[in-house]
């Protein structure tokens, strides 16, 4: 028999994560390893648990999810929108619940790209009248 499993994907910046959520005990697989040893710090296990506390569905769910591109702050945010949309899959009444906490919609920010004549991609260099 096959375990029901929900599966999405979530990007921030240039970071994607895939996310399986299964029901379970509230487990979390980032990359084969544990959530805080994978992102070290608080704040960033803060990102990635805020869809569960807000739809109060923290330890019903095990997480396994795989992480790639951009850093350590994007990738949390990736895997945040991942679970997000895995949660509103699973149970169409916490879609309204998480789409006004803003965590259905994908965040489009993204780096600036460096224009020519410019060192970055707004900073120009000192201006010289002589």
């Amino acid at each position: 028999m096959t375990e029901l499993k929900f599966y999405q994907t979530g990007r921030r910046k240039n970071a994607v994560a895939k996310v399986w959520l299964a029901p379970g005990t509230g487990k979390f697989s980032v990359n084969k390893k544990e959530l805080d040893e994978y992102f070290g710090k608080k704040t960033l296990e803060m990102i990635v648990r805020q869809p569960f506390e807000i739809t109060s569905t923290l330890g019903k769910f095990d997480v396994i999810a795989s992480v790639h591109g951009g850093g350590i702050s994007g990738q949390a945010g990736a895997l945040r929108h991942g679970i997000s949309r895995a949660l509103a899959s699973s149970d169409i009444e916490l879609r309204p619940v998480l789409k006004s906490a803003g965590l259905i919609s994908r965040d489009p920010r993204m780096k600036e790209r460096r224009k020519y004549g410019l060192k970055k991609a707004r900073k120009a260099s000192q201006f010289s009248k002589r």
